[in-house]
């Protein structure tokens, strides 16, 4: 089906972005076969680092013309293997593709490349008394990944998630074709929104070279309340009450004192308070301190009335960076704690999370595994992880199986779904197929053909 890179192909490939820029066979990096947590591994032919949107389309009517499979790699911080090439051909990466283009204070937008960081935009929007709302726990992610995943993150109360900030992207088609999607306009009702089939697609309709993205006012002051509970479930049922309060948090966090514990240790720091069972971290934000204080305070009193602890308040930069840096390194932190771990993303109605949670205790009795947790309380989002410890690897893979069906199972009933903001990619496409049924599959598999008749960009993820 797909033809494998000739020399004459690596030829081409250098005339279009240089000598430098293409690397073959054993001189590529292992890391290149794997994103974060490593669990599907395939070497590509090719990588080759791009700087233009013309480098790309010149590579897409190479590969369209010679039927190359290419998959479009940021910095390679997914979990689900969406940037692995599973059948080989051309790893296509952008990060050199990081240039901020253009802020337009008039309509509140900025033009990015792809492979532009989350951390430089968020920076750089600041520095520019803007705050670009989608805050994923990776910062170090570029938006180019963000945008192919339609990211979340912790503000996504309040702010909502990436989807709700692009206004406008230029993308390279599988033949090489150039167009631009959307626009920088604030409403659009001008038929079908390709922009927005793109935004999530995960690389396999088309490659994303340009971004137009709305940002907002920053807010002058922000607090963030750190309020412990004396087990999971009083902590959980609090958050439908916090958001039926009329107060809209910023960021409402769940997390448990093991996972805390491991932060600590992999950091090196101390969190303020690690007594207690369960944990909820709010952020509030506004333009007036009173305004922020008042929420604040109503949501304190709240928790208080209905089994908290007690109400940190988190107002100093010292504070904040304690404790945003651990909730931050919660990933990296689980992983560092066992030999392998692998993920599950759902998202489920919030006052299904306590039982959700609850429900995963159980399995990790039930299985013998440690099952970690933490997640967006606020949206639904959890992000549950399954540590290998030490499971002989054919006991890993059947204990893993089993865990997946079982939550995957658990989230549909509940009135869930398979991912909250990581994707599906490679491995996570099962299931939701699973999930969603023969007809919505083929509905996304049409999409899929219409945009790319020969399957060539990213092959293998998400509907095939």
């Amino acid at each position: 089906m797909f033809s494998k890179v000739t020399k004459e192909d690596i030829a081409v490939l250098k005339s279009i972005v240089g000598e430098n820029e293409v690397i073959v066979g054993e001189a590529i990096s292992p890391d290149y076969a794997h994103d974060e947590l490593g669990g599907i591994e395939k070497m590509p032919e090719v990588l080759v680092r791009v700087t233009s949107t013309e480098q790309v389309s010149g590579i897409m009517k190479l590969a369209y013309s010679r039927s190359i499979p290419v998959t479009v790699r940021g910095s390679g911080t997914g979990l689900v293997g969406a940037a692995v090439a599973v059948e080989g051909g051309i790893l296509l990466e952008t990060t050199k593709m990081n240039k901020i283009l253009k802020l337009d204070k008039d309509n509140s937008t900025i033009t990015v490349q792809p492979g532009v960081l989350l951390m430089e935009l968020a920076a750089f929007a600041e520095e520019n008394d803007y705050l670009y709302p989608p805050d994923p726990g990776e910062k170090s992610a570029t938006i180019g990944g963000n945008i192919s995943t339609n990211a979340g993150g912790m503000r996504a109360v309040k702010y909502g998630v990436t989807r709700d900030y692009v206004r406008a992207l230029t993308v390279v088609m599988p033949n090489g074709e150039i167009l631009t999607l959307g626009g920088a306009v604030a409403k659009n009702s001008s038929g079908y929104s390709l922009k927005d089939l793109v935004i999530g697609s995960e690389g396999t309709l088309c490659i994303i070279t340009e971004a137009v993205l709305k940002l907002v006012p920053l807010p002058k002051v922000s607090v963030s309340l750190l309020v412990p509970f004396p087990d999971m479930k009083s902590a959980i049922e609090a958050v439908p009450q916090i958001i039926r309060s009329k107060v809209v948090p910023t960021a409402v966090e769940y997390m448990s004192r093991d996972t805390i514990v491991f932060s600590e240790s992999y950091l090196g720091k101390k969190f303020p308070d690690t007594k207690n069972d369960a944990y909820i971290l709010l952020t509030f934000d506004g333009n007036t301190e009173q305004q922020v204080e008042n929420d604040m305070s109503t949501v304190a009193e709240l928790c208080l009335s209905i089994g908290a602890i007690d109400a940190y308040i988190v107002d100093t930069d010292e504070r904040k960076k304690s404790v945003w840096s651990a909730r931050g390194a919660f990933l990296e932190a689980i992983k560092a704690s066992t030999t392998e771990m692998d993920e599950c993303d759902v998202v489920v109605p919030v006052n299904k999370i306590d039982e959700f949670i609850k429900f995963t205790h159980e399995l990790a009795k039930e299985q013998g595994v440690r099952i970690p947790s933490f997640g967006h309380a606020g949206d639904g989002n959890l992000h549950i992880y399954i540590c290998r410890d030490e499971l002989e690897q054919d006991k890993w893979e059947k204990t893993l199986a089993s865990c997946f069906d079982a939550m995957y199972k658990r989230a549909e009933e509940m009135g869930g779904l398979v991912s909250g903001e990581h994707g599906i990619g490679y491995a996570k496409k099962e299931y939701m197929k699973k999930q969603y049924g023969e007809t919505p599959i083929l509905l996304m598999q049409g999409i899929k053909r219409v945009f790319d008749e020969k399957n060539i960009l990213n092959p293998g993820k998400i509907c095939f």
